[in-house]
């Protein structure tokens, strides 16, 4: 079980002392700088509005934070695994390098035990922390206003026809036709279990999702059909309060969201996820519970399309859905990011209940 993090209070107390009981067991990372520490860092502190503290170095990666060059918070595990050095040197020393399993056979060590050995201790594969540093520092280009040839410098790609052919992958559209005008932009929003993408217009939120899910490029494929090819990169006001209200969803401040939303979905689905919205955070329900609370106590499997459907995550709650049997069943963020979900939202039925 990962050690539970106390308050931030607490946290930030034990960042400024430096406190060692805290090393390897949390981490700091610093809004303003993109750079994640160890609370023994040496660095000038930060103040705390610009902290945000994670359990694990995999949770700081994933929500687009990159370790810091002082405490070099990745070192533990690589002074305990040959391996781990070897791969974590080459990667900061070739950031622009397109790495294979064949690079790591070429290096003399076996895919599989690296691949084990990275997820034991950073609970991601190594190339798995490759490609998120590479797409991170490409999309912060551009969100930022960048030129795309900027953007293909800072990702490390080689050359500009290698990023706009892994940018779209993503996007469905090369990075170049991206003009800042357009009705829907999309932009990454970190959270402590992984990076999201938002997409919005001026007045409401379209997608949430969670960059990892398989069905996320076919998700801003149709976006992009619906708006006529007007899908670009930043953010518009709704981005900016999903950003907000997630911040304080993952503190345990409030499990409200109030940003508009668009559903782009049939009367059916979307009676689906109105009932799932009127789950209280900390509750759980099977498929047939919602069928029952929407009229059609017979269409189970249609509910659970529906539920798979979704695609504006933790806003429209189907994480809080799980098979009559109790199982947890699928979530396209992946099962652990929906049990981490479920255990996080008890306290707020504890606050309700003792209310």
């Amino acid at each position: 079980m990962l050690f539970q993090l106390p308050d931030n209070k607490t946290l930030y107390a034990a960042l400024v002392a430096r406190d060692p009981a805290y090393d390897g067991r949390a981490y700091v990372a610093v809004t303003t700088t993109g750079v994640f520490c160890r609370l023994t860092c040496t660095a000038r502190k930060p103040k705390r509005d610009h902290c945000r503290f994670f359990e694990t170095v995999a949770s700081c990666i994933e929500a687009g934070f990159r370790p810091c060059k002082r405490c070099h918070p990745l070192a533990p595990a690589a002074e305990t695994d040959p391996a781990i050095r070897l791969l974590l040197d080459k990667l900061e020393s070739e950031p622009a390098r397109r790495w294979t399993e064949d690079d790591i056979v070429a290096l003399g060590l076996d895919p599989s035990t690296v691949r084990r050995s990275f997820k034991r201790h950073f609970d991601m594969t190594f190339l798995e922390l490759a490609r998120l540093s590479r797409i991170r520092d490409g999309f912060a280009a551009l969100s930022a206003g960048g030129r795309v040839i900027d953007a293909q410098l800072d990702a490390g790609f080689d050359s500009p026809s290698g990023f706009r052919t892994a940018f779209a992958r993503l996007t469905g559209q090369p990075p170049s036709s991206f003009t800042g005008k357009e009705l829907l932009k999309a932009d990454w929003v970190p959270t402590p279990i992984g990076h999201m993408i938002a997409v919005s217009d001026r007045s409401s939120l379209h997608l949430l999702e969670f960059v990892d899910r398989k069905a996320l490029p076919s998700e801003l494929k149709k976006l992009r059909e619906r708006s006529h090819g007007e899908l670009g990169i930043g953010r518009y006001g709704p981005t900016d309060q999903i950003a907000s209200e997630l911040d304080a969803y993952f503190r345990g401040q409030s499990a409200d969201f109030n940003v508009p939303l668009s559903l782009h979905a049939s009367a059916f689905t979307r009676a689906v996820w109105d009932a799932l919205r009127q789950i209280p955070a900390g509750e759980i329900r099977s498929y047939s519970d919602i069928a029952k609370a929407i009229g059609r106590p017979s269409a189970t499997r249609a509910v659970a399309r529906a539920n798979g459907a979704n695609q504006i995550a933790l806003v429209i709650p189907c994480h809080r859905v799980i098979g009559a049997d109790g199982a947890l069943t699928g979530y396209g963020g992946g099962l652990w990011r929906k049990q981490k979900l479920i255990e996080l939202e008890r306290r707020f039925a504890v606050r309700r209940d003792g209310q």
